[in-house]
Order: C-alpha cells, then structure tokens, then sequence
C-alpha cells in the first residue's frame, strides 16, 4: 500500500541531499523557541519577520527549507517565500528534520 501512495505522490523530498547541496535551513520558531533547541547551522528568522527579510534570504541564492515546531509555520513561511520566487521546502517539524538529516 505505502508503494501505490509513493507512486501517486512520488518519493517525497530529500532533505538530506538538498542540505548537502547548499540548502538553508530557516527556523521560523520565535527566538526563545529555538534558544531551546534547533538544527546546527539552521538560522532563525521568526515567521512573523520572514516578510521583510525576503530581500536578503534571495541574496542567499540558495534553496530553502522551512521548520518550525509542527510544520503549521514553517508552511505559512514557505508560502511566502515561494510567492517572493524563491526555491523552498517545508521541512516541517524541526525535530523530525533533524532526525533525517542525521
């Protein structure tokens, strides 16, 4: 059954390979959030300030990955970004990610 939905929806996203290509982990947790934990290397701009960071996060030329606790931010995130024309994935939970990536 889990190969009929992996034919219907395809293989999913590589997180790990995307990282090891350049990608960029974006934290969209607040500040105290990710004080508490987050990936190593992964930067954090709260959701609520992703709008006005747009102009630099292009100059980064890369792809994106969004997380956040459950993956609600991290996708109203994406959503911006994308709409801005940048290359990016929601990575949903950052634990989760962290897990693949490792």
């Amino acid at each position: 059954m889990f190969s009929f939905f992996k034919k219907l929806f395809g293989p999913g996203t590589d997180y790990k390979a995307l990282q090891q290509a350049g990608a960029i982990i974006i934290d969209v947790r607040s500040a105290q959030e990710f004080d508490r934990g987050h990936i190593k290397g992964a930067k954090n701009i709260p959701v609520n300030m992703i709008q006005r960071e747009i102009a630099a996060i292009k100059k980064w030329n890369k792809p994106i990955i969004t997380v956040c606790q459950s993956g609600a931010r991290s996708g109203m995130a994406k959503s911006t970004l994308k709409g801005a024309g940048i290359e990016v994935y929601n990575g949903g939970s950052w634990l989760s990610l962290r897990s693949k990536l490792d």
